[in-house]
């Protein structure tokens, strides 16, 4: 018993330096996938979030919802369309989105959060938005652009109102990956992509961390090998695995938008699995970390 209270305390002690560091540091945190439908999961990793708040970092969660909207549809009897990996959102769709999303699974993120004892505030229509944008364009082979409905990217959040809540009150804020549009006249709703929503609100805030819990362990040699995990990489060293194949096509936009992200001032994106139990303390605080961490 001894040797494990030893143990525990030389955990304490190595995660002491990593505390110092990132005291005051904005960390965006992207919550999506799988884990999300997993309620010992997603508890467990509130937890950590509360923890990262309590010892003086700055956590802000901006999520998707994919498998809360895709069994709303279905209830409702609705097939989603995709588009170029983009789900097609009518008027019908945007409805479920909204309440799903951006109302019924925002609200019970924050719940839960004040639940297990900490402090969070849900950002939504209904609250206080924080998310804008236009309309995303895509275009098809032939040069024409297609048809999305209401789906849109972000191009400027409130960063006033964000800050506000973390510097002066303390609060987790909670992020839904939906849009106001600005450069409609009636301000209409957008449904956008949560990994564009977090890296867009990781560069406005000049975030230290970006952090996306995904359903693998990271970034692989082998997609195949949990094994060939690479823990670090430089943005250039990211760019050559995608440009030599290395990385399978599923990984590719992901490493992309991390390379960009970077590039534009965040100092560092981790790539976890979020499954694993206390994930991101055992990424943030100890010196190996348990994913990919890709840096300027």
């Amino acid at each position: 018993m001894m040797q494990q209270a030893i143990e525990k305390a030389n955990t304490l002690l190595e995660a002491l330096q990593w505390i110092r560091e990132f005291r005051n540091k904005f960390t965006v945190i992207k919550l999506g996938g799988s884990v999300m439908t997993n309620p010992v999961a997603m508890s467990r990793l509130l937890l950590d979030v509360i923890f990262m708040e309590t010892v003086g970092m700055r956590p802000i969660i901006v999520h998707g919802g994919g498998p809360t909207i895709n069994r709303a549809m279905a209830e409702a009897g609705i097939k989603p369309v995709w588009v170029q990996g983009r789900r097609y959102t009518d008027e019908q769709t945007l409805s479920i989105v909204e309440k799903t999303l951006g109302r019924e699974l925002n609200e019970q993120l924050a719940d839960q959060i004040t639940i297990l004892g900490g402090h969070a505030e849900p950002l939504n229509f209904r609250t206080h938005n924080v998310l804008f944008g236009r309309k995303l364009k895509l275009f098809g082979e032939d040069g024409k652009e297609l048809d999305l409905g209401s789906v849109g990217e972000v191009t400027r959040i409130d960063e006033d109102y964000i800050r506000y809540l973390v510097e002066y009150k303390n609060v987790i804020p909670v992020i839904p990956s939906m849009a106001l549009d600005d450069e409609s006249c009636s301000g209409g709703k957008l449904n956008v992509n949560a990994d564009s929503a977090a890296n867009i609100v990781a560069q406005k805030l000049h975030a230290d961390k970006l952090i996306f819990l995904t359903d693998i362990n990271g970034v692989r040699r082998d997609k195949n090998d949990p094994a060939t995990l690479i823990n670090s990489l430089s943005s250039r060293e990211a760019q050559a695995l995608i440009d030599e194949h290395v990385v399978d096509a599923g990984m590719i936009p992901k490493l992309q938008a991390c390379i960009d992200t970077v590039n534009k001032g965040v100092k560092q994106v981790h790539i976890i699995d979020g499954g694993v139990r206390h994930s991101l303390l055992l990424e943030i605080y100890t010196n190996t970390g348990i994913g990919t961490e890709i840096h300027k």
